[in-house]
């Protein structure tokens, strides 16, 4: 039984390390999971601390990775770990069996799982936990009390501080298919052998006010009562989707413009997902940069979810003399971590980002990464 449980607090305590990490190296696009969640249960009034709540939860989890792995206080550890595994047992679930959130956001967007893998890889950390829970009063520690409290505290720290690094700047490890190196338009492809989405046709009868709706094969069972309605495609079967599914370039007026940015050999883009709440104090480093652009020939537009008048209106607050485009709000919130950020394209290919912390002058920009 000691080997067991040897085995348990190193298996969770690296596990919630590895998944602690991971969500902290991406903690706003934690929040946006955890904002999934608050509609899920219809509690959208917790949104505003979503992103307050997903740092706590990354720090949390690094700091009870830790506690488990070195033995420290597994008392009250593995109280926590219990009460927090439960806990998200019944998220996993209730969005499995609800079909609801699609990915839980365990590891960010290192590793997708979908609602079933997620739950049941819950379902194995509970055993192992379990185990740790019911062993807690025999688990001896690697380390004395003080050295233990201050690896402990430490984890605390330095998790604080990755976490907060992550939010001021961009993620250190970019997992998302628009990190740097990668083709846009490559990754708006299915590879080869992906499975295609499957479709039935249906057709639409009605008899007696009640309409049923049946296959090719069913048809010849009806007798001339039953009045023919409509026909339809009925999806039986999701296909899969390419990495990049929902990025499109709009104007104001539907006008396409996606190809002749991807194909443009230099074209920056400044993605701002919502601009009421983008940061205003970077605008005038954003005009000076595009009033450059203009100056060598390089295209320079905003992207933003924002609907088209209430974008004229920050334009003209603002100054701004480039042309902001339309895209999805969850696809420009995919594409960079930062409100507004700023993106380098080549032909398509992601070549930099910037936070709007780390907002680049042009002649930075210019001779590092464009060749001209």
């Amino acid at each position: 039984m000691k080997i067991i449980t040897t085995i348990s607090r190193i298996f969770v305590g690296v596990l919630f390390i590895i998944s602690g990490f991971i969500k902290a190296n991406d903690p706003l696009g934690f929040a946006y999971k955890l904002d999934e969640y608050f509609l899920v249960f219809h509690t959208p009034w917790m949104s505003p601390i979503s992103l307050f709540l997903a740092m706590f939860i990354c720090v949390f989890e690094i700091a009870l990775g830790v506690a488990a792995l070195i033995g420290y206080r597994m008392r009250m550890t593995s109280w926590l770990l219990m009460l927090m595994i439960v806990f998200f047992t019944f998220l996993t679930f209730y969005s499995a069996w609800n079909d609801v959130v699609k990915d839980c956001g365990c590891f960010g967007d290192a590793l997708h799982l979908t609602p079933w893998q997620s739950f049941s890889k819950d379902l194995i950390l509970l055993v192992f936990i379990s185990v740790l829970f019911f062993r807690r009063w025999d688990i001896k520690p690697m380390l004395n009390e003080t050295p233990g409290r201050m690896v402990f505290y430490a984890s605390i720290v330095i998790s604080t501080a990755f976490t907060w690094y992550c939010y001021m700047h961009l993620p250190v490890k970019d997992f998302r298919p628009y990190a740097i190196g990668n083709n846009i338009s490559d990754g708006m492809k299915l590879p080869p052998g992906a499975v295609t989405d499957s479709t039935v046709m249906m057709f639409i009868y009605e008899k007696d006010g009640k309409q049923l709706e049946l296959t090719m094969d069913q048809i010849g069972d009806l007798d001339s009562t039953y009045k023919f309605v409509d026909r339809k495609d009925k999806k039986v079967r999701t296909g899969d989707q390419p990495p990049i599914h929902d990025f499109s370039i709009v104007d104001a007026t539907g006008g396409d413009h996606t190809q002749e940015v991807l194909e443009t050999e230099y074209a920056f883009m400044l993605v701002a997902y919502d601009l009421t709440k983008t940061n205003e104090k970077v605008q005038q480093k954003v005009n000076a940069f595009a009033e450059q652009c203009g100056n060598k020939n390089i295209l320079f537009i905003g992207l933003t979810a924002t609907p088209a008048n209430e974008t004229d209106i920050f334009r003209h607050e603002h100054n701004s003399m480039f042309d902001y485009y339309f895209c999805d709000n969850t696809a420009l919130k995919t594409i960079i971590r930062s409100n507004p950020g700023l993106v380098l394209l080549n032909k398509g290919t992601v070549v930099a980002m910037w936070h709007y912390n780390d907002f680049p002058g042009f002649d930075e920009v210019y001779g590092k990464y464009i060749k001209k």
